[in-house]
C-alpha cells in the first residue's frame, strides 16, 4: 500500500484464474502484412477463427495489466522497439491498473490502493513517455512527517541539522545510533538477518522501535522480525557489506559515484526539489490509463488465462477465456506479472518446483480507509500556521493503536477535498493484524476513527464522513528472510526445465513500492530484449 513517510518511496492484485484442461495447439506462424477490418489484431498478427476456436501469434504476451505489466509493455515499445513489436497485455479484470484505484465523488479524490510514488528518473521517464508530464503533481519536500510516540505526534528529522533537536529519540538513543553507524557495534552474524536484527545491532533499540518498525508497517504492512534486511532494504544492507559500516559504506558509495562517468540526464524529465512524492492531477489511475490508451488494441481486458503449455517447436501456447470465446495465443516469450500465488497455479504444469517456490510467498491483508473531517476537528497542537500540514503519520505497534498510519491526502496534493474539509487515507491490517478480514466496513471506520481521536482529531468532534473502504485480502508480498532464495529457486527451476523465454515480473520480484515496479519493468524489458535478440525465431 506504500505508506512510506520516513522517506518517500503498491504491484498488481489480480483475481484468481480458473484452470480448465490445458489444450495443446500446433504452432503455425502467421505471416500477415495487414489487418482484417473488424477483426481484433495485434501488430501484424490477428485472431483466426476455426472449428477449434480462435488462434493468434505474437512475439510476447505480458500476463497481467497492472502497473508492472503495462510498464513492461511501454518499456519494450520505447526502449526496445524491435524486440517484440507484436505484443499483447492480457488482464483478467475489465480494467487496467491492478490495485491502483482512484475514486472521485462530491469534490473528493482519493486512492484505495497505493497513494504516491517516489519521482526517480525511471519513474519520471515513464511519466513523460505516457504524456503525463503536465499532469504531474509533487508534494512539498519541506512538509513534515510524524511518528506517534507516547501519545504525541513527533516530527521525523528530514535533514542532518535536525538530528540533535528532534524529540522522537533520547540523547542516549542518538549516541548509540551514531556509534553504531560508524561501526562501533557487534559484528554481522554471518547469516541473513531480519530487519529487526540488523537495525538493533547497527543502530540500537530506539531507532528500531521508534523509526524502523513503523516504517516497515508503512511500506510492507509487515513484521520486521521476519522481513529480510537484504531483500526489503537492500540499499542500506549493502552499505555495511561494502564499507564495513553504514557510514563507511555511505562514504564509499559517494566516492564511487564521483569516479564513475556521469550519465547525461534526459532533458525531458522534470527536476523535483528535495525528497518528495508524486501523483497526478486526477490521481494515480492516470498512469495505467494513459499507458493503456497508448497501447490501444494490444491491451486485452477480461481475458482470463486458464493454461499455459510449452510448444515442441519453441515458444508457448496460452489458452484464454475471453468475451469472444476461447482464444489460444502462441508466443515466443511470456512475462508473468500476476501475484506469485496466481503464477504458481498457472506454472505448475511447466515446473512443479518453480510453482512450489512461488506458493511460499506471503501476502497479508490490508484495508485502505478514506474518511473526511471538517478542518475544525483537527487538534490545535497538530496545526501549523492554522493548517494541517505534512505527509502524514506512522504508528508503532507498541503505541496501542490499530491503524498502521495515516496519509494527509488533502495536504499532500491539491484538489483532494472540498474547502473546509480534511481528507485522510488510513491503512489498517498487515502481517500482525490479519483479523481485519472478519470486520465490516463500519467496524474498520470505527477502529480508525477511534485511533485518530487519540492524537490527531478532537475527541468530541462529529463522526467522520466515510468515503471509501477497500479491503485487499492479499495485499503486499512480504520480503521475508529467504525471499531471494525462493525467487532464485523459481527462476532456476523454470530455466532448468527448458522454459527459456518465460519471465517473472511484478512487485514480488522488483519491490513493493510503485517506483520500484516501474524500475523493475525497465529491467524486465531488457531481459526480454536480450532473449529475443538471441533466440529469435527463424
Amino acid at each position: 500500500m506504500e505508506l512510506s513517510l520516513l522517506r518517500p518511496s503498491t504491484q498488481s492484485l489480480l483475481p484468481s484464474f480458473s484452470k480448465p484442461n490445458l489444450r495443446l495447439h500446433v504452432y503455425k506462424p502467421l505471416k500477415l502484412r495487414c489487418s482484417v477490418a473488424g477483426g481484433p489484431t495485434v501488430g501484424s498478427s490477428k485472431i483466426e477463427g476455426g472449428g477449434g476456436g480462435n488462434t493468434m501469434t505474437t512475439d510476447c504476451v505480458i500476463v497481467g495489466g497492472g502497473i508492472s505489466g503495462l510498464c513492461i509493455a511501454q518499456a519494450l515499445a520505447t526502449k526496445h522497439p524491435d524486440a517484440a513489436p507484436n505484443l499483447i497485455v492480457t488482464e483478467a479484470k475489465d480494467r487496467v491498473g491492478g490495485n491502483i484505484i482512484t475514486r472521485e465523488e462530491n469534490g473528493f479524490l482519493w486512492e484505495e490502493g497505493p497513494n504516491s510514488f517516489q519521482p526517480s528518473d525511471p519513474m519520471l521517464t515513464m511519466v513523460v513517455d505516457s504524456r503525463l508530464k503536465d499532469d504531474l503533481v509533487l508534494g512539498d519536500p519541506t512538509a513534515p512527517r510524524f511518528v506517534l510516540w507516547n501519545g504525541k505526534l513527533r516530527p521525523v528529522p528530514s535533514k542532518l541539522t535536525d538530528l540533535p533537536f528532534f524529540d522522537l529519540m533520547s540523547i542516549g538513543g542518538k549516541i548509540r545510533a551514531g556509534f553504531g553507524a560508524l561501526g562501533i557495534r557487534p559484528s554481522p552474524p554471518g547469516r541473513e538477518e531480519s530487519v529487526e536484527e540488523f537495525v538493533r545491532r547497527n543502530l540500537g533499540a530506539e531507532v528500531f522501535e521508534r523509526l524502523i518498525e513503523p516504517f516497515c508497517s508503512g511500506v510492507y504492512a509487515g513484521d520486521p522480525s521476519k522481513l529480510s534486511m537484504k531483500a526489503a532494504f537492500g540499499k542500506v544492507w549493502k552499505l555495511e557489506q561494502n564499507g564495513g559500516s553504514i557510514i563507511g559504506g555511505t562514504f564509499k558509495a559517494i566516492q564511487e559515484r564521483k569516479k564513475a562517468p556521469k550519465a547525461e540526464r534526459d532533458p525531458r524529465l522534470p527536476k523535483p526539489k528535495g525528497q518528495t512524492v508524486g501523483s497526478f492531477r486526477k490521481g494515480l489511475r492516470m498512469l495505467p490509463e494513459a499507458i493503456s490508451s497508448r497501447l490501444g488494441s494490444k491491451v486485452k481486458l477480461s481475458w482470463k488465462l486458464s493454461g499455459i503449455t510449452k510448444l515442441d517447436s519453441g515458444g508457448y501456447n496460452l489458452t484464454y477465456e475471453t468475451p469472444n470465446g476461447v482464444v489460444s495465443v502462441q508466443s515466443k516469450s511470456v512475462v508473468m506479472t500476476v501475484p506469485s500465488h496466481v503464477a504458481s497455479g498457472l506454472l505448475r504444469p511447466l515446473s512443479e518446483s518453480a510453482a512450489n517456490a512461488l506458493s511460499k510467498l506471503y501476502y497479508p491483508p490490508v484495508a485502505a480507509v478514506s474518511i473526511s473531517y471538517p478542518k475544525e476537528a483537527i487538534r490545535t497542537e497538530c496545526l501549523i500556521d492554522g493548517e494541517l500540514k505534512g505527509f502524514g503519520q506512522l504508528h508503532p505497534r507498541t503505541q496501542g493503536v490499530e491503524t498502521l498510519g495515516t496519509i494527509y491526502s488533502s495536504s499532500l496534493f491539491p484538489n483532494r477535498a472540498p474547502p473546509g474539509r480534511v481528507l485522510l487515507l488510513n491503512y489498517i491490517g498487515g502481517s500482525t493484524n490479519t483479523g481485519i478480514l472478519s470486520k465490516s466496513e463500519g467496524e474498520l471506520v470505527e477502529a480508525v476513527d477511534r485511533d485518530l481521536r487519540k492524537m490527531l482529531i478532537k475527541p468530541n468532534s462529529t463522526d467522520p464522513l466515510k468515503l471509501g473502504v477497500r479491503v485487499w485480502p492479499q495485499a503486499i508480498p512480504q520480503f521475508l528472510v529467504g525471499h531471494f532464495d525462493i525467487l532464485d529457486t523459481a527462476k532456476s527451476s523454470l530455466t532448468s526445465s527448458g522454459n527459456e523465454g518465460l519471465f517473472l515480473g511484478g512487485n514480488y520480484v522488483a519491490g513493493v513500492a510503485l517506483g520500484r515496479c516501474v524500475e523493475g519493468a525497465y529491467e524486465t524489458a531488457t531481459e526480454v530484449n536480450n532473449f529475443m535478440s538471441r533466440y529469435a525465431y527463424k
